[in-house]
Order: structure tokens, then sequence, then C-alpha cells
């Protein structure tokens, strides 16, 4: 296994990764009629990570297929699916590219990006934590990680709402996106 020592750190020596979809979570959290949380993720994405020979120079890019969000529920997924939310017909991808890493601490640091969703491109910080490096027992090199950000889905054009007798809306603005996951060496 290639690991290094950097900034207190065992991290990868540079290189490429993937996702591992086993062992990958790609969700979100949104409130519902204003007193609970919906849960769902993406059955379906890919996403490259490579490993800089200065870690803060390395870099991300991850395609998620809207078409393959789940919350559980079959009825609420084809409306998400639809034009009234993620318009997945239309737009079929959604992209996350990194432009920089910045405010490392520890093994915690900010991933600087642009997020895009129905053509609509906001930069976005995702809040990120290393977990650390290794060799699983097929003795492939891997990485594991958490990351989160929130976003107004009002400003990707997501704004189909429904208000409620007693007052709020039956969907909140807020959507916060929750990953966890493992990248395996891919060169």
């Amino acid at each position: 296994m290639s690991i290094r020592e950097w900034e207190g750190l065992k991290v990868p020596t540079a290189g490429e990764f993937a996702l591992d979809k086993a062992h990958t979570r790609v969700g979100f959290v949104v409130k519902h009629m204003m007193v609970s949380k919906v849960r769902g993720h993406f059955a379906d994405y890919e996403g490259k990570i490579v490993i800089a020979e200065n870690p803060l120079e390395s870099s991300v890019d991850v395609v998620i297929k809207a078409g393959t969000i789940e919350t559980g529920a079959a009825d609420r997924d084809g409306h998400l699916r639809s034009d009234d939310f993620l318009g997945a017909d239309k737009f079929p991808e959604i992209t996350f590219r990194s432009k920089r890493v910045t405010d490392l601490s520890g093994n915690e640091f900010t991933l600087v990006g642009d997020l895009t969703v129905r053509d609509v491109t906001k930069e976005v910080k995702l809040k990120v934590e290393f977990n650390g490096a290794a060799n699983n027992p097929w003795g492939q090199e891997i990485f594991g990680f958490g990351a989160e950000t929130e976003i107004d889905r009002e400003e990707y054009g997501l704004t189909w709402n429904q208000a409620l007798e007693t007052g709020g809306v039956l969907v909140g603005k807020k959507v916060k996106i929750e990953i966890e996951g493992e990248a395996v060496r891919q060169a």
C-alpha cells in the first residue's frame, strides 16, 4: 500500500481513485410539512478523485444520475423526478466539480466546487472529514471520507411547493447533502 505522512495524516500517494458504490452513499435530507425530515439518496453515480502530490491540490468530479433518486416512496420518487423538481428527463445529470481545498484543520477541510442541478451552477462548500487510508482484504488501496453541505433548492430552480392549512409549506427550502464514502485506487 502506498500511504504517506502528510500534515500529521496518513494519506494515499498521488493517483486516481473512484467512488466505491458498495461503500458509498450520496444522500440528502429535507424538511417535510415543517415537522419531520425525509431522507433519500441517489442509486447511480460516478466519482473520480485525483489525489495530488500536494493533497491541497487534489480534485473531485462527480456525476449523479438524477433519475435514480430514491426516498422509499415510489409516488414521491416519481414526483421528485418530474419537472416540478429535478426534471430528470431534461436534466439527467447532477454534477459536482471541485475548484479548491481550503481550511485544513487536522483531518477536516473545506472542498469548494461547482454544483450543477437543472443546468444551474452554484458554488458550494462541502465540509469534509478524511477518515483514513488502508488496504481492503482484497489488497486494494482505499480511503474513507464524509462530506456535507446545505443548499437552497430554490436557487437551482426546484421551486415547487404547497402551502399548508396550518401555516408553512409541504417541502423545506433547505436541503442537506450528506455523503459517506470510500474511494478505491484506479491508477
